[in-house]
């Protein structure tokens, strides 16, 4: 009966982390490489050096150490049939310790029929991961920031139950007569503690690297990145594939235009000869009442669909 069930969740969740993932490759708790928020996914998901945003904790703990204020966000968003996601971080710095925050995100992919080996129909189950991050940061002199993240995570498919426990490790230098930063995580770290019926599962280890940069003449944040660098390949160069690029252009004060380019998702979801526009995001953002930012972000899958997220991030006091 298991076997039935698995085979269910996972044809209906294929679409939904192909993008995510060379296909030859078998991880479980697959949803940490899902974009957690809009602003980040407008831009493809190349957060690893952006700065002053609480879901940094979701792609670079060390960004922690760069708010300038106490923060918090909400999110959520309906993914390809019917499956709804949600996060929610909040981050401030504790005396003169350092930064500390924390982050969860959950995805639940609904309701799904239940039938034994003969199919006789046995009711409904659900599938729902959850997993919650507790992280602390730093900086070592004033350019330089370090942050980790322990991350508690938890999965099941009907009665069948998994969890695990994992770190993400950060690094983040900026150059302020630049205006550039550079940054670089190492996520996913660690391995299941209980199996869903005996069989361990590596975790989606991800290393990335990334630049983001302000532009003098032109009120365009510039970012460029790299994800899946810890995945295999037959040759060594063929990681760099996994390039993101992505820019946040301010429209003005209150407005903020965004786009992005994830090259290993356009190449993951080609379907037949064409490709659409997958791998290709879009967004808005728009700040107001001083300490409110509404976010938005389109993500195109190509033939096989779209995604749309929202977040409401904001400053406390």
């Amino acid at each position: 009966m298991i076997k039935i069930k698995i085979f269910l969740v996972f044809s209906i969740t294929f679409a939904l982390f192909q993008a995510y993932a060379p296909a030859q490759q078998q991880y479980t708790y697959n949803f940490l490489n899902l974009n957690a928020d809009a602003r980040s996914s407008a831009m493809a998901g190349n957060f690893v050096a952006f700065e002053n945003d609480v879901n940094t904790i979701f792609y670079n703990p060390a960004g922690l150490a760069t708010l300038d204020g106490k923060k918090a966000s909400v999110g959520f968003f309906k993914h390809l049939m019917d499956i709804n996601s949600g996060t929610a971080s909040y981050s401030q710095k504790y005396k003169d310790i350092g930064y500390i925050g924390a982050g969860i995100r959950y995805v639940n992919y609904g309701s799904f029929d239940k039938y034994d080996e003969y199919f006789n129909n046995l009711g409904t189950f659900g599938v729902n991961d959850i997993a919650l991050s507790v992280g602390y940061a730093n900086r070592y002199m004033e350019n330089l920031k370090y942050g980790v993240n322990v991350k508690f995570i938890f999965s099941s498919i009907d009665e069948y139950q998994s969890y695990g426990a994992a770190v993400d490790l950060g690094a983040m230098y900026t150059i302020p007569e630049q205006k550039m930063t550079l940054g670089a995580s190492i996520l996913n770290l660690g391995t299941q503690l209980k199996t869903y019926n005996g069989v361990r599962e590596r975790l989606p280890l991800d290393i990335r690297v990334g630049m983001s940069k302000r532009l003098d003449y032109l009120p365009l944040t510039f970012n460029i990145g790299f994800s899946n660098l810890a995945d295999e390949y037959d040759k060594f160069f063929e990681r760099f594939k996994n390039v993101i690029v992505g820019g946040e252009f301010d429209l003005n004060e209150y407005v903020l235009l965004r786009a992005g380019y994830d090259n290993a998702a356009r190449q993951n979801l080609e379907t037949g000869s064409s490709k659409g526009i997958a791998g290709f995001s879009a967004g808005i953002g728009i700040k107001f009442k001083e300490t409110y930012r509404l976010d938005y972000a389109f993500n195109s899958f190509g033939h096989i669909g779209s995604v749309h997220r929202i977040n409401l991030a904001f400053d406390l006091k």
